[in-house]
């Protein structure tokens, strides 16, 4: 297997805390991205509808991970606290 053909994994750890009423806002369409930034200080800017799975009565609060490939293409968000 030659270097170029490995998939590098890429991982950023964010808090989250966005109330209720105000991820409406995503929810609806009216704003698409929800800008974050990391533990290493990177803004990072992630589609909304990546967050709906994590959404409770009192919105989306805690601690995740995004893995993305080398290219940066969306592998996966959890939340991990």
């Amino acid at each position: 297997m030659n270097l170029a053909d490995e998939k590098w994994i890429m991982e950023y750890f964010f808090s989250v805390y966005i109330a209720y009423f105000e991820y409406q806002h995503y929810y609806s369409g009216a704003a698409a991205n929800v800008i974050v930034t990391t533990d290493q200080g990177l803004r990072l800017q992630i589609p909304a509808s990546r967050f709906r799975p994590f959404i409770s009565q009192l919105g989306i609060r805690g601690r995740f991970k995004l893995t993305t490939d080398t290219h940066h293409r969306f592998q996966s968000l959890m939340r991990v606290a």
